[in-house]
This record gives C-alpha cells, structure tokens and sequence, in this order.
C-alpha cells in the first residue's frame, strides 16, 4: 500500500474540510498530505508517532499535524484483536495553507495568524487547560452553517495562534523532501517495531526489513528521526510500559519489563527513567495522585 501522500476528499469550493470519524482504529500507517489537520480525539487511545515525537494518546487529546508533516496515529493492540467492539470516535478539520494564503489571509486583519499558520510545520498539542476552549470552538464549527463556517474557522485559529506554551509534536525538518519510496520505508520500520517491540530486535534484523545495510540503516534513521535505532525502541518500550503502569494491570516492576521487550528490571528503570526523567515508582505515585485530585 502506498502510504506517503494521499489528498483527502475536499469537497468543492469548501476552505474547511470536518471529518466525523467512527472506526475500528486509526488509519494504520505512517502518511502525510498537503492539508493542516486538527485531530480531536474524542475516544481512543494509541501512539502517535511524527517526526522525533513520539507519545500516548486518550481521550479528549487535540493536536495539529503540520502540512506534509508524516505521521501516524497507531491505536492500540487491543483495537486489533479479533473480537474486539472497541472503536475511535474522531473528528479531523483539514484545511490547505496554500489556499488560505490566496485568498482569506490576503486581508491585513488576519496576518498575525498568517504567520502562525506558516510556523506549523512540525505541528502542535494543545495544552490541558486549553481543551475545554478549543473543544467548544470545534464542536460550534462542526455543526455551523455554511455562511458563518469561516468566521468560527477564523476564531478557532486565533485561540490556536494565542496558546501559551504549546508542546510541539517534532522539531525536525518536515521541509525536507521525503519521496514516496522513503515513506514506505518508514513505515515499514515503524509497522514491523510496534509489532514485535516485546522481543529482541537486532541491529541486522531491523535493516533487513529496511532492505538497508546496518551501516546505512542507522544513517537512513538518524537522518530522519534524528535518533538512533536504539532510542526509539526503548520510547516504544518505555511508551507501553507507561500504558501498563497507568492501567495497574501488573504485579511487579518486573512484570511491566517483561512485558514491554526489556532483558531485566535493572536496563528496565535505568532506561524509563533516562526517557521521562522519572523512575518507574515515582510515575505510578503521580498517576496515583492525580486520581485523587
């Protein structure tokens, strides 16, 4: 399946594209395309992979991929298995910054959001105490009549422009051309590393499936997630670790590190707490804490 570039369906003489999206899971595999997306997730859970970036995903997450930006949102594995009544509930808004630059940014009024919309590269998470603002926005967009969809459009990108303190989603280059052949590749790489990240993957297993030797597989991945092979297995593991911690389906430290791919509990606590600059126990005593807020 070709997976790099794909153009959704723009509707005729429509500036704003609004997506209800009701599914199984997410579209499963690393893409991008021309068009600004702001994803709300109403339910789900997964990771969402872009550029450097990497990071869960729940409910009531909202975030802005960049145009031509590659990502992907890979639910869950329970979303997956056979029998599973699990769905995503989404809505997505798709607009193309090169349209909006001839023609609604032409006005002088709207060029301090011009500027924003041109610094949205590598995308952006909305911060918590922003949700219940932009949701409101959204949710008045979604169900807007035609004739006054662009000035709720117009309203949503200026509270987007005036976040303080936004998490962005990559700080690589998302200008670099990455052909079709490159995209396959990665996915490929990311498809094969979320399936089998419980095991051990080795430096020749994984440029196999690139079809690279291991000297240029680790340039090829460095140089377009500007991490080695290496620091992105253990964020998948520690990732899925933080997901087991959260959900308190474990019994041991131990039981978590085998779970998620790591040889002992020692590499285990040494390895998450290098990646989110906390041990194991301390995030299960902030998770417990928030609960009881």
């Amino acid at each position: 399946m070709k997976v790099v570039q794909f153009t959704i369906p723009v509707p005729k003489k429509s500036t704003v594209v609004i997506q209800e999206n009701i599914a199984p899971h997410y579209y499963n595999h690393f893409h991008r395309h021309q068009e600004i997306q702001i994803e709300f997730v109403k339910s789900g859970s997964g990771t969402l992979i872009t550029g450097n970036y990497m990071q869960s995903f729940q409910d009531g997450d909202i975030y802005v991929i960049g145009a031509n930006q590659p990502h992907i949102f890979k639910s869950d594995d329970v979303y997956f298995l056979p029998n599973s009544e699990k769905k995503i509930h989404s809505l997505s808004i798709f607009f193309n910054p090169k349209q909006l630059r001839e023609t609604l940014f032409l006005l002088p009024e709207l060029e301090s959001i011009q500027k924003f919309i041109l610094g949205l590269k590598n995308g952006l998470q909305i911060p918590e105490n922003a949700k219940e603002l932009i949701i409101n926005t959204i949710t008045e967009l979604q169900h807007a009549k035609e004739s006054i969809r662009i000035s709720i459009f117009i309203k949503l990108l200026s509270q987007l422009s005036t976040l303080k303190n936004p998490k962005l989603l990559s700080t690589t280059n998302n200008e670099q051309i990455i052909s079709e052949g490159e995209g396959i590749r990665m996915d490929h790489i990311f498809q094969y590393v979320v399936a089998n990240y419980k095991q051990h993957i080795s430096l020749k297993e994984i440029s196999q499936v690139a079809n690279l030797t291991p000297q240029a597989f680790c340039r090829y991945f460095k140089k377009h997630t500007e991490k080695t092979f290496i620091e992105f297995l253990n964020e998948i593991r520690v990732n899925e670790a933080c997901k087991i911690i959260v959900s308190r389906q474990f019994i041991s430290f131990a039981d978590v590190s085998a779970q998620t791919g790591f040889d002992n509990v020692s590499n285990f606590n040494r390895v998450f707490k290098k990646t989110i600059l906390k041990s194991p126990r301390q995030y299960q005593k902030e998770f417990k804490n928030k609960l009881r807020e």
